[in-house]
């Protein structure tokens, strides 16, 4: 209990959520990730295709603020790995980067992110995540 409350401290603005992690989720992560994921895929989904690109960055900054959150809470470098790559695979599914610097800088900072975690792995999932990741890289 006493360290749920000195981990609570640090988040002040979101302490609910993350008490709502430690007690209910923590012990899940699978179950937590997959939340995570339909989550995000339903954001992404709901964007619409005829949207402004301004809006369309603002939307894919407000999916990437949760996401970061999501991260914030877990703690776990697995799971930051696992939930930044699906982030980058919906992102390539859903929005069109092509002609858009801003989304294409977005995107590969994300991989850059996740290039950093893998390396902080276990070797196993380290390949697992690198080969996922290789083909998030063909833009």
């Amino acid at each position: 209990m006493v360290e749920l409350v000195l981990r609570l401290t640090k988040y002040k603005l979101e302490n609910k959520e993350l008490l709502n992690y430690l007690l209910f989720e923590a012990d899940d992560e699978e179950a937590y990730i997959k939340k995570v994921e339909e989550q995000v895929q339903e954001m992404f989904a709901e964007i619409p295709r005829n949207l402004n690109q301004y809006l369309v960055k603002k939307t894919v900054r407000k999916i990437l603020r949760i996401v970061n959150k999501q991260i914030k809470y877990s703690g776990n470098k697995e799971t930051e790995a696992r939930l930044r790559l699906f982030y980058c695979h919906c992102m390539k599914q859903f929005i069109n980067m092509r002609y858009n610097t801003y989304l294409t800088n977005l995107y590969e900072l994300q991989l850059k992110k996740i290039r950093q975690t893998i390396e902080k792995l276990h070797e196993d999932l380290q390949y697992d995540f690198e080969q996922e990741l290789k083909e998030l890289e063909g833009l």
